[in-house]
């Protein structure tokens, strides 16, 4: 489970974060909604220990992890899979080297074979085989992010956050992507936090929303109760994303 606690942050005179408090349950899979620059980007960086709240607490299955040595953060990370916005894929690395990085970079003790292993497995479950030895440059921006995915996955993760995955996409492609989000729930029953501005992507594959509004959780529950909603700020942003109700 992630507990946030009373959590702020500021750059300079900007306040983003003004007291976030939110509940993540194990398995959950959960949408960070709200306007651009509104911090949905930062708390996810908070969540992973990329960032150090000036106030306030995330706990991460019981330990507060901006309170902990930078030991004990790497630890915690590994239960971490991380979907960049912009897929962030090396391009001199071929994909193989892309997925695998890391369960190197991390020291898994594992063999070439075992590595070689978990990368198919794990790009079959994205639905790419048989693109191992290609570049970054030789695909296709849904290719990408089902690439990214894959390298997100392939240690196990019990936690996967998705960082604007639709972004850039064309809609068959978007929905292409928010289909193997929802899959990759109800397989692997890992917990998800999806960070977006699409609504159409929040009502595919989010059982549950936190809408962050002038620095706090303005909103959490389900798709269905947001959309409904006759608050003037939750039906401004609905407008605002072109989400049309009976979509």
């Amino acid at each position: 489970m992630i507990e946030i606690r009373n959590l702020h942050k500021t750059f300079g005179n900007n306040y983003v974060l003004r007291g976030i408090n939110l509940k993540i349950n194990t398995g959950e899979s959960v949408a960070i909604i709200g306007k651009s620059g509104c911090g949905k980007s930062v708390l996810l960086k908070h969540i992973v220990g990329l960032l150090n709240p000036d106030e306030g607490e995330v706990i991460i299955d019981g330990i507060t992890i901006n309170k902990v040595n930078k030991k004990e953060v790497y630890k915690v990370r590994r239960k971490f899979g991380f979907l960049f916005q912009g897929a962030a894929l090396f391009d001199s690395m071929n994909v193989y080297e892309n997925v695998s990085l890391p369960l190197i970079e991390n020291n898994y003790g594992l063999s070439k074979k075992e590595v070689e292993k978990i990368v198919r497995e794990k790009l079959e479950l994205v639905g790419l085989p048989n693109v191992f030895n290609l570049k970054p440059a030789e695909l296709s921006g849904g290719m990408k992010k089902r690439v990214a995915l894959a390298r997100a996955l392939v240690t196990n993760p019990e936690y996967i956050l998705y960082d604007e995955p639709t972004t850039g996409l064309d809609p068959i492609m978007s929905d292409a992507i928010d289909e193997l989000i929802k899959n990759l729930n109800e397989k692997l029953k890992v917990t998800s936090i999806i960070v977006t501005h699409d609504m159409f992507s929040v009502k595919n594959t989010a059982e549950r929303i936190a809408m962050i509004h002038e620095g706090k959780i303005y909103f959490t529950g389900t798709p269905q109760e947001f959309l409904e909603s006759k608050d003037s700020v939750i039906e401004n942003f609905i407008k605002r994303t072109g989400f049309l109700i009976n979509e």
